[in-house]
């Protein structure tokens, strides 16, 4: 089932490559993507398909997708667009590090680089955080943080282990702490984000953004805690990652519906016409993947846990899957981006594409993506 899954993800992934050519994939209602430049958070998703499309094929038509896409993010940084947001290790971490990490391409490796040192100008040393949105001192975003930020983190940990320069690993210590503190609640649920006054640090409280309300759960939220938690806890060593990491998975589980993949916001009113969010479960399940992947064989948590992302990464191929759909762009149906702002409550979304086909990658081929150097 797996293996013709990842087949049809292949075939997809060529019909883009002609659709979009030098163009990305973004989001899309219906069975349509809309075609972008490379100027938007979400375009490195794009890049991280086709590179792992290449480590699982080794067919250089994917080689060479992925090249000039990834040649697009060296001007991108030449040119200085990566806009006021902190998603720089989501654009640089699936380009020119896979491009590193595939290829050991050294430019590639430079201008990785020189993208960990762009994300650093968004640390605000008053609070010791990485400020998601909006410029410094911005009345609205200035003092917020987002859970989204912990897999930019990966980026931080990788320039220190290139460079050994500590910076790297200061900032991403601090933001891992302030996410662990503030961002997840006692009850091992989220915040999407968290404010603190800009000007002395002092904590405010947690909000939401594309969630339903400031006390509720957005899953795609929840799903980003579960992988990135997990991701510390190998670039730290610190268990207490470890151990929150399955927590927020025990919490995602216990609210899942019947067949395994999540509504958009796990406390909004469930209605027949209630959104799904297909992405956030690819999200979990690659974060549970990668998690199991940290436990010694006789951890007690690992089967069940593994077993569970089975199930879930089997409900999308057999559910959500657009295998059949001869006219859909993208890879999952069903994904949402900001039901509250009317934005593609219910389509394609780019990044649940990734993430699926990451899933698919490491159950088939061991492939983790390229969020840490491999062994």
């Amino acid at each position: 089932m797996f293996k013709d899954a990842f087949e049809h993800v292949l075939t997809k992934t060529k019909e883009n490559i002609e659709r979009f050519d030098t163009l990305f994939p973004h989001v899309g209602d219906g069975t349509s993507y809309k075609a972008i430049e490379n100027r938007d958070w979400t375009n490195g998703f794009w890049s991280g398909i086709l590179w792992l499309c290449y480590e699982y094929s080794k067919n250089p038509e994917y080689l060479e997708a992925a090249k000039t896409s990834t040649e697009s993010f060296v001007r991108r940084l030449e040119q200085n667009i990566v806009l006021d947001h902190h998603d720089i290790g989501f654009l640089y971490s699936l380009s020119t590090k896979a491009d590193w990490i595939v290829t050991k391409n050294e430019n590639a490796r430079k201008v990785t680089l020189q993208a960990a040192d762009v994300l650093l100008k968004r640390w605000r040393s008053n609070g010791e955080y990485i400020q998601a949105w909006g410029t410094e001192r911005n009345e609205v975003e200035g003092g917020r943080i987002i859970i989204d930020c912990l897999m930019n983190l990966p980026l931080l940990y990788w320039a220190y282990e290139q460079t050994g320069d500590q910076k790297y690993k200061y900032v991403a210590d601090a933001q891992a702490e302030k996410t662990r503190r503030y961002l997840v609640r006692g009850d091992f649920s989220s915040y999407h984000t968290f404010h603190f006054n800009q000007l002395t640090g002092e904590p405010i409280g947690g909000s939401t953004h594309q969630g339903f309300t400031n006390g509720s759960t957005w899953s795609r939220g929840q799903a980003w805690g579960i992988y990135g938690f997990a991701l510390l806890y190998r670039q730290t060593g610190n268990v207490y990652y470890q151990k929150l990491s399955i927590e927020m998975t025990n919490y995602f589980l216990l609210n899942m519906p019947e067949d395994q993949v999540a509504y958009w916001d796990f406390d909004a009113p469930l209605t027949k016409l209630s959104y799904r969010d297909s992405s956030a479960s690819a999200i979990a399940v690659s974060g549970m993947l990668e998690l199991v992947s940290t436990m010694n064989s006789n951890h007690p948590e690992q089967s069940r846990i593994k077993d569970s992302a089975y199930q879930i990464i089997t409900s999308l191929v057999k559910n959500y899957s657009t295998a059949g759909i001869p006219t859909a762009h993208g890879l999952l149906q069903h994904g949402s981006y900001h039901v509250r702002g009317n934005l593609v409550p219910d389509g394609h979304v780019i990044w649940g594409d990734y993430f699926y086909t990451e899933a698919l990658v490491r159950i088939l081929k061991g492939i983790p993506g390229y969020w840490y150097e491999r062994d």
